[in-house]
């Protein structure tokens, strides 16, 4: 049941589309994270319109949340600032209907799975649909409890993101790739989220492996900071995930310049894995 509005086309179709359309063209996905609310909603807004014109294929949007799971310090204080401004869930979602006006690319809410469960299932599924989200990503939620929420997702036309990392077992692997809809969530690195200087040994590799076993595009993240780097994973990923090093980015740019300096970065990053 993907809908649509005056942003376009939503749900795990929109995904799908979007993601065939950026390899069709020869390019992979770039799939910027921005954290709602960080330092304010008026704000996000801004850096989702910066980002969809910047060429991002998707985005990730950070739901901040008092105990994370996976975020490095990046990330970390950037929840902090977002629910010091007052941040919360009503604002998420009235965000993301204001935003599909003007942005088109397709959202996915990265959120604690305690959250959901919080407001319930039901309940947060429809007002993911109303507001016009795409899906989600739950880094907290084990694929023997992710039934209820799966069912729901796949009722309701949105993508239920899974994610891989380095230490889980092949076998498991390969039934939480057959599980995920719109992409799979290659994590590229053991740890939480943050820069790193260099691609982890066997990423490639584990990439390679898990494309044989799922039909659903692969993008990997956690840890990738730079076009140079974005470019290496995109000769086998369909897409790159980058989430601390944009976040830096609008905290570290010079008053009022934070929007342009993410506009830019996620640009530099798009151009590095346009493709021929």
């Amino acid at each position: 049941m993907a809908t649509v509005t005056d942003g376009g086309r939503t749900g795990t179709a929109a995904v799908q589309e979007a993601l065939a359309a950026r390899r069709a063209s020869g390019g992979r996905a770039i799939a910027p994270f921005v954290t709602a609310g960080d330092p304010d909603v008026e704000t996000t807004l801004a850096v989702l319109e910066a980002v969809d014109r910047a060429g991002a294929t998707l985005c990730e949007l950070g739901v901040p949340y008092s105990d994370p799971i996976a975020d490095g310090p990046v990330i970390q204080a950037s929840y902090t600032r977002a629910l010091a401004a007052g941040m919360s869930l009503d604002k998420l979602f009235d965000l993301v209907s204001r935003s599909r006006a003007t942005v088109r690319m397709p959202m996915l809410a990265m959120a604690s799975y305690s959250l959901i469960f919080r407001v319930g299932i039901a309940s947060f599924v429809a007002r993911a649909v109303a507001s016009g989200l795409s899906g989600f990503v739950v880094p907290d939620l084990p694929l023997e409890e992710s039934d209820e929420l799966d069912a729901a997702c796949r009722d309701a036309g949105l993508a239920l993101v899974r994610l891989v990392t380095p230490t889980t077992p092949p076998e498991r692997a390969e039934q939480i790739a057959r599980r995920s809809t719109g992409f799979l969530y290659c994590v590229s690195v053991a740890g939480v989220t943050g820069e790193r200087t260099a691609l982890p040994a066997g990423l490639i590799d584990r990439v390679a492996w898990l494309r044989e076993r799922t039909e659903v595009p692969i993008l990997v993240g956690f840890g990738i900071a730079s076009p140079d780097q974005a470019r290496e994973v995109a000769q086998v990923a369909d897409g790159v995930i980058v989430g601390s090093a944009v976040v830096r980015q609008l905290e570290q740019a010079a008053a009022g310049q934070g929007v342009a300096a993410v506009e830019r970065f996620v640009g530099e990053l798009v151009a590095a894995c346009r493709g021929g």
